[in-house]
């Protein structure tokens, strides 16, 4: 029989049951992860432009499905610990168990889910467990975290708000009711119970019961999307960590049945044409932080945005005497991503390189190709060495040595969060190169023009603030590239060295709105500089980050066959195209169009140039156009993504 201290089957016996308990928590749990999506879209309102009733809430109820699955997967041990048929289950040191168990694990995955709020505006997708990987070598993440909690307090106060829900949950944990006496319906019925609680868990955590239903996947959040973009509103972080948690994202595809047809369309094998000698000067490759393009009046002067104010004023002068090109892009959105992209011409899809299982794929460096021409090869980087893994990517690509924050030696320097100060580094930058022999093929990271937007206490005052905290910050780090051209401009090696500018990605920052595009979020400066050239100017062309390497070599002449996803953009008989992945989608760059495809089929044709907001989708129109660049971009992930598998990223001498 049934009894319950003396009560009877009732409507409060059942609330206080083990099921009853169970409900309640999933329910109110999932009613939570709502009010979370709500936050996350008013926290990131600017992400998502034009939102309707109707779109938002397609939205929270596709979001509900991913919802059940996070509270399922991270609630696993409390389930269980709940539906075991003992009685074990009603003695209060076991409730209290259970309760905090609840409180720590759901607190954990709200505090998850919540610094997303903010990390979107950075990446501009869900976070994935490679952000472990990608943080596991920072030295300070304790200061980091410090800051991050006092200039994101409205976020943190947010989550303590779900936290005092979830304690006031888990004080729900009373099973008082339901105690059961005889041991056939103790282990008998709850047995069968304990069954039934399983096979719904698993029909949750699935996505559904049919036979033919696979575990859903982040993919399965484009079935709710009116928006490319509105993928990361479907989904929650939790959700996002615990499905990538064994993920092997790249995988060989075969759009083209035979390696001839696919290299007629597209091949990564550079073989250089002509006999022209090498010309052994000096490269220098320059990485500025989270500089967009947003930022730089060189690319904003004409007329488009109403009003415009540029934060560049070093870097405008300089692009008027080099090789500049209108449309410049990123390869990725991450700091982590631009290494491969900028000096080895391997771009990022959808898992950066340097986090990827083929990460340890030999490849064929600019430095290390460099080197077979008796090239002294280094690295800067004035972080805590170690930061974001470049020195093990540095190692990888060639460069025989890295100089970062240990080997600068003067702590004094450091900006306490991510590295030394830019007008210090590129000093030291220019001192170092000015003993190396030459020839020489160096790169610098800068590291100041990061949240949290500071600059030195010397320079206070000198800058001109804007309305956002980063304008400060990039006024100083243009001023730190003034001082360091200044410098090097006297040093015996500068009129032969060949000089690029660019960025590692474009900031979260964004101000103008033409710049909050699928083409905005990778819109940052590439050019050349050589102070012998008078064939300089801004071109109509455009250019991406992989397109350095493969430019650098051929204005050099290097004479032998090497792998590079881009292009040399001072060749008049390439194509010119750029490439980058949003949203769960592939998108291409080729002359006024920007097509995005989903692996397997076209979704969206626009042209970007003349349509800067993305407004009208011209698939329809132009089915011609579409059909020849998904082809050529189905060429580019086939190379990309099987010779990533096999390990074909180099070419045998």
């Amino acid at each position: 029989m049934l009894t319950g201290n003396s009560k009877t089957w009732s409507n409060s016996s059942w609330r206080h049951s083990v099921y009853g308990t169970l409900v309640v928590l999933l329910l109110a749990l999932l009613v939570l992860y709502t009010i979370s999506r709500l936050g996350f879209y008013l926290f990131n309102m600017s992400f998502f432009p034009e939102m309707t009733s109707a779109r938002l809430l397609r939205i929270m109820r596709g979001g509900l499905r991913f919802d059940l699955a996070a509270v399922l997967y991270s609630n696993v041990l409390v389930v269980l610990l709940l539906i075991v048929p003992l009685n074990i289950r009603f003695r209060p040191g076991y409730q209290m168990l259970v309760k905090w168990i609840f409180i720590v694990v759901n607190g954990i995955m709200f505090a998850i889910n919540t610094a997303d709020f903010i990390y979107y505006r950075f990446t501009l997708r869900r976070t994935t467990l490679t952000v472990l990987d990608q943080f596991e070598n920072e030295q300070n993440l304790g200061l980091l975290f410090g800051r991050f909690l006092i200039d994101y307090w409205y976020a943190v106060l947010f989550w303590l708000f779900l936290m005092v829900v979830l304690v006031f949950l888990g004080r729900s944990i009373r099973l008082e009711g339901l105690r059961v006496k005889s041991k056939w319906l103790l282990y008998g019925g709850g047995t069968g119970l304990m069954l039934l609680s399983i096979g719904l868990f698993v029909g949750g955590v699935r996505g559904g019961f049919a036979n033919s239903t696979r575990p859903i996947t982040i993919s399965n959040a484009a079935a709710y999307a009116t928006q490319p973009q509105d993928v990361h509103l479907v989904l929650n972080t939790p959700f996002a960590l615990m499905r990538t948690a064994r993920a092997n994202v790249i995988r060989k595809v075969e759009y083209f049945a035979t390696e001839e047809e696919l290299n007629s369309v597209f091949n990564p094998v550079v073989v250089p044409r002509d006999s022209a000698v090498f010309r052994p000067m000096n490269v220098v490759v320059i990485i500025l932080e989270s500089f967009s393009k947003e930022f730089v009046g060189a690319f904003n002067r004409d007329g488009a945005i109403p009003n415009y104010q540029g934060y560049t004023p070093f870097l405008d002068s300089l692009i008027s005497v080099s090789r500049s090109y209108r449309y410049s892009m990123a390869n990725g959105r991450k700091s982590i991503d631009a290494m491969p992209s900028v000096l080895a011409s391997i771009p990022s899809i959808e898992v950066p390189f340097v986090l990827s299982h083929y990460s340890n794929n030999p490849v064929n460096g600019m430095a290390n190709l460099l080197q077979r021409k008796g090239y002294y090869t280094a690295f800067f980087h004035g972080a805590p060495n170690g930061s974001m893994g470049f020195d093990a990517f540095a190692n990888t690509s060639g460069f025989q040595h890295y100089f970062g924050k240990d080997e600068y030696g003067n702590d004094d320097d450091f900006d306490g969060y991510w590295g030394i100060w830019d007008h210090k580094f590129l000093d030291y930058f220019a001192d170092q190169m000015n003993s190396f022999p030459q020839p020489f093929m160096t790169s610098v990271f800068t590291t100041s023009s990061h949240h949290p937007y500071i600059i030195p206490e010397e320079m206070e005052g000198k800058f001109e603030e804007g309305p956002k905290p980063i304008y400060k910050t990039l006024r100083y780090a243009d001023h730190a590239l003034k001082l360091f051209f200044d410098k090097a401009s006297k040093m015996p090696w500068f009129t032969n060295t060949l000089f690029v500018i660019t960025a590692d990605h474009a900031s979260a920052e964004i101000m103008y709105e033409p710049y909050n595009t699928a083409w905005g979020y990778f819109a940052i400066p590439v050019f050349f500089y050589h102070s012998g050239w008078t064939d300089t100017g801004m071109r109509p062309e455009i250019i991406q980050q992989i397109d350095i390497m493969p430019t650098v070599l051929g204005y050099l002449n290097y004479d032998e066959p090497y792998l590079a996803f881009g292009r040399n953009v001072f060749d008049p008989q390439t194509r010119p195209f750029a490439f980058n992945y949003l949203n769960n989608a592939y998108q291409l760059f080729e002359g006024p169009y920007l097509l995005l495809f989903d692996g397997a089929r076209t979704t969206g044709l626009y042209n970007y140039q003349e349509d800067k907001l993305l407004a009208r989708n011209v698939l329809a129109d132009s089915p011609t156009i579409a059909h020849d660049m998904e082809r050529r971009l189905k060429a580019f992930i086939q190379h990309y993504n099987n010779r990533m598998v096999d390990n074909r990223l180099t070419v045998p001498r």
